[in-house]
């Protein structure tokens, strides 16, 4: 089984528009554009537009994975919970002639706008290319290995493959996570004495292989 691909809330933020809007909620990240798309219009959309970038996990049961629920005082019936106003696929609160039952699966319960997972945990790197002593910070997701992190520098460098990954001039083991490779995450420790976790962000250094990797 493939491992899921992780994304920074930082990423989930940068898909804000209705032509791209990415959300986070209960630990997943959903790609929602096809259903703004589908109802574009519909005033059902309106808290999802407003929630685009964001993570909304608020707005469901961590249990049940499913939409909140409150008894209506005055109905004393179960419905569900949306201050942020209903949105689609969550049905009115009593019959209307306008409301198609047959939606099939609800959008936060459809796999198909599921693209990855939220991280848990972000933190900052310094990769340092010893060849040319260029230095670039990344923020990565504590759950990556070292082989996905170098997906991400990729960007920055396409002859990545082509380097020896190092910290504390030990070789680094690209099929596991940083604190698995003994490069643990200090940041609790670091924000109790009051200093900045990226001013201390680990340092990784790049050594060349001399057998170019095509970019």
């Amino acid at each position: 089984m493939d491992r899921p691909r992780f994304f920074t809330p930082a990423e989930v933020a940068a898909h804000n528009t209705a032509a791209d809007l990415w959300v986070s909620f209960l630990g997943k990240v959903c790609d929602l554009t096809p259903l703004t798309s589908l109802h574009q219009g519909d005033a059902l959309l309106a808290p999802i537009l407003e929630s685009a970038g964001e993570d909304i996990s608020s707005w469901f049961d961590h249990e049940t994975k499913d939409v909140l629920r409150f008894v209506d005082p005055l109905t004393h019936c179960t419905r569900y919970y949306t201050p942020m106003g209903r949105f689609v696929h969550v049905p009115p609160a009593g019959p209307r002639s306008d409301w198609a039952s047959d939606i099939g699966e609800p959008w936060w319960r459809d796999a198909r706008y599921k693209v990855g997972q939220l991280s848990a945990k972000t933190r900052w790197i310094r990769l340092i290319n010893t060849l040319t002593s260029q230095e670039q910070r990344l923020e990565v997701c504590s759950e990556e290995t070292l082989a996905e992190i170098l997906q991400r520098f990729l960007r920055y460098n396409a002859h990545a493959r082509s380097y020896t990954w190092k910290h504390n001039d030990a070789d680094l083991d690209m099929s596991k996570t940083l604190s698995e490779n003994n490069i643990p995450d200090v940041n609790g420790e670091l924000l109790r004495l009051r200093l900045d976790p990226e001013d201390f962000a680990p340092a990784i250094m790049l050594h060349f292989n001399d057998d170019l990797t095509e970019g």
